[in-house]
């Protein structure tokens, strides 16, 4: 009994793990007692204590891996901690709770990022009318034929020149322009009671969008169709003035605006931009065809074709010379024929003018208005207005 007494059992030693989390070596250094230590577990203690504790508890907030999402071994040994990128937040928890909440469409449903129909329709306006870039997914031809369709919109530019070829064969063919403009009437008002229909029904509206949807804009999925204005334009330029101007008119809403949106198109990104759309680029196209456009017209059709029986009441107002103003010619005392040049001189002057105005008119934005009705319109009474100061 004493012999037990004197000699005690020993206590059961503490058995320290081989990789001590921070808390056991908290534990540890409160006891005053260190198990054997490598040289190479000594470096990373002392380069782990330069650093914030480690926290030992994962956050389910937090975005782990498959490799962190492994059970852990029994000797909790610390788990490898990624160091953070410059992409990756500090703090999840702080980074995610100042994320604003994407904002919501007009009709108050969820919004993925990206462009929807329902985002982008955001009410009727005049800009309604005009023809700017619009986004694609309104009307389903257009998500099929990106290219074809969409971007360089060949079946709507195909119509377009071939009311041009039209034009030309109606004048060839001795039509005046009174005959012309009762029928482009007769158009415009069912086309027009078409649009209102479909805006007052969405069901006929995505009909007809199926049915007419390659010769369209996107924005004339809400907006007014460009047929509407292409024949009002027309109207006003065949009606109002002298019947060589109404045929040009027309002509350079064919082939002039279809010139500079296609050039435009392919190469105006490398061209300076003279406003929102409309490049150098497309200016010269428009510039261009408007010339070649005079010249064919007065110098090769209108020669060869007429005149007709019907000229005598609406005659041209191009008869091949130009003369400076009365007041001009006596202010530097030149005659008549000193002042005034006909044939292939003046056939020139006018085309280079002709190929000016239609190059402006296809540029000048007037409250945002369509170009099928602002050309014709511009251009004729630019035309007009230089034949009545030197015709």
């Amino acid at each position: 009994m004493s012999r037990s007494s004197s000699n005690p059992i020993p206590a059961t030693p503490r058995v320290i793990s081989p990789s001590p989390t921070p808390s056991d070596a908290r534990e540890a250094l409160q006891d005053g007692y260190l198990g054997p230590m490598t040289r190479s577990a000594r470096k990373k203690q002392s380069q782990s204590a330069s650093h914030a504790s480690i926290n030992e508890d994962l956050d389910e907030d937090e975005e782990i891996g498959d490799e962190l999402r492994r059970a852990r071994s029994k000797s909790r040994s610390p788990i490898r901690v990624r160091k953070p990128t410059g992409l990756t937040p500090v703090n999840a928890k702080a980074s995610n709770s100042t994320l604003k909440p994407s904002p919501k469409p007009p009709g108050g449903k969820e919004t993925n990022g990206h462009l929807s129909p329902a985002s982008a329709s955001t009410g009727w306006s005049w800009r309604d009318i005009s023809r700017s870039p619009s986004p694609l997914g309104l009307i389903p031809i257009h998500r099929h034929w990106r290219s074809f369709v969409h971007r360089h919109e060949v079946p709507r530019k195909m119509l377009h020149v071939s009311i041009g070829f039209f034009v030309i064969w109606a004048y060839v063919h001795g039509l005046q322009t009174s005959q012309i403009t009762p029928y482009l009437m007769g158009a415009f008002i069912p086309i027009a009671t078409v649009d209102y229909i479909r805006f007052t029904y969405p069901s006929f509206n995505r009909l007809y969008v199926r049915v007419c949807g390659a010769l369209m804009r996107e924005t004339e999925y809400e907006g007014w169709n460009g047929v509407i204005w292409y024949l009002l334009g027309a109207w006003i330029v065949l009606t109002f003035f002298p019947k060589d101007i109404g045929v040009m008119g027309v002509l350079l809403l064919s082939w002039c605006d279809t010139a500079a949106s296609t050039v435009g198109r392919l190469y105006g990104r490398y061209t300076p931009r003279i406003r929102s759309g409309k490049s150098v680029a497309g200016s010269l196209a428009a510039l261009v065809v408007g010339v070649v456009t005079a010249v064919g017209f007065w110098g090769y059709i209108a020669p060869r074709y007429g005149p007709f029986v019907n000229d005598i009441d609406q005659p041209f107002m191009f008869t091949g010379a130009l003369a400076l103003p009365e007041a001009i010619r006596d202010l530097f005392g030149l005659t008549a024929a000193q002042a005034s040049i006909s044939g292939g001189l003046a056939l020139a002057v006018m085309s280079l003018w002709t190929g000016f105005v239609a190059s402006a008119s296809e540029v000048i934005d007037m409250f945002g208005w369509d170009d099928n009705l602002t050309i014709p319109a511009l251009s004729g009474l630019g035309m007009w207005g230089f034949l009545k100061v030197f015709g």
